[in-house]
């Protein structure tokens, strides 16, 4: 039995009716570190919101742990955890009373399952007089989840846990999950850092209420179709106007310090060389000497660049 199963869920909003989940299909296995990565509007937090019983589907169904999420929804409540996006405890409280409070809610004691969230608790215990309002977002984002914890539940949603945190708390973060994972419980996380969905099992990338891909992040990375280029040139405000005019190109946009050019060519050496030879050649002829071509491995950001554009063509179609 899976911990959780979404089948075809929906959900609009407004008089305008807007859809905000269409048709989304997905399933987690028991156990497993699942991510929904997606910008903004992608429809994540409602999807949250449905599985952990806050909102109703419009259409379709899901379960948690074989619980129907509108037939059952009071027992799923005292299974789960839920960490929603925006810091949601009692900012008047202190760390310890905010702790204590959940615990009590869901009938239980902070001892009881202190083993649960030992490794988390005692990185903000000598805070813990210090009131939820006062902390930084590291520590919130500390005290939330153990207040998700502490009644020990069978299946954890956090919605975009480590947004609005420095780099050092995401990557404290998402090894504290992996720590979690090793206890058998199932998380379910979303996500708007491309970046972190390498962390995850599976992942799904969502964008506009569809959900484009599920699969293992290395086998999404491995099903590019094609080769990706690094483009570096002094001039890059021109030079992403030229690459995007490339013959062949089937993608060229900004990606960190350089230029990614997209070509639908064959992964091997030999094509690869004769690639950016031509490439270097053609922006040679437009004034651009001495641009530097690189291959690079896709990440799961171009992946999802890929399968974006491929959803437009379609839809032009």
């Amino acid at each position: 039995m899976n911990a959780v199963t979404a089948a075809e869920l929906t959900k609009s909003y407004g008089k305008e009716n807007i859809r905000a989940v269409d048709q989304v299909s997905f399933d987690v296995q028991k156990g497993e570190l699942f991510g929904l990565i997606g910008p903004d509007g992608a429809g994540k937090t409602s999807i949250f919101r449905m599985l952990t019983t806050l909102i109703l589907p419009e259409s379709g169904s899901a379960t948690v742990d074989g619980l129907d999420v509108v037939k059952d929804y009071k027992e799923i409540r005292r299974r789960v955890g839920y960490m929603p996006g925006r810091f949601s405890l009692y900012q008047d409280l202190t760390i310890e009373e905010n702790l204590q409070f959940f615990a009590t809610v869901f009938g239980t004691t902070v001892r009881e399952n202190y083993d649960l969230i030992r490794d988390i608790y005692v990185q903000i215990e000598p805070f813990k007089k210090r009131r939820a309002g006062k902390l930084s977002g590291g520590m919130k984002q500390k005290l939330a989840l153990c207040c998700a914890l502490i009644h020990k539940p069978t299946v954890l949603f956090l919605d975009e846990p480590t947004t609005g945190v420095d780099p050092v708390s995401r990557k404290e973060f998402w090894e504290m999950l992996k720590r979690l994972k090793e206890q058998e419980i199932t998380i379910v996380v979303s996500t708007p850092y491309m970046d972190e969905a390498t962390q995850c099992d599976r992942i799904a990338l969502m964008q506009a209420g569809r959900i484009l891909s599920i699969n293992q992040p290395d086998a999404i990375t491995a099903s590019y179709p094609g080769n990706i280029y690094a483009v570096r040139h002094p001039r890059m405000y021109h030079l992403i106007r030229e690459l995007e005019m490339y013959p062949q190109s089937i993608g060229a946009y900004a990606f960190g310090e350089a230029m990614h050019l997209a070509l639908p060519s064959e992964k091997e050496e030999r094509v690869r060389s004769r690639d950016i030879s031509d490439i270097e050649g053609y922006l040679k002829k437009r004034g651009f000497d001495g641009a530097a071509v690189t291959p690079v491995d896709p990440t799961i950001e171009d992946c999802f660049i890929a399968l974006l554009s491929g959803g437009r063509k379609n839809e032009e179609k």
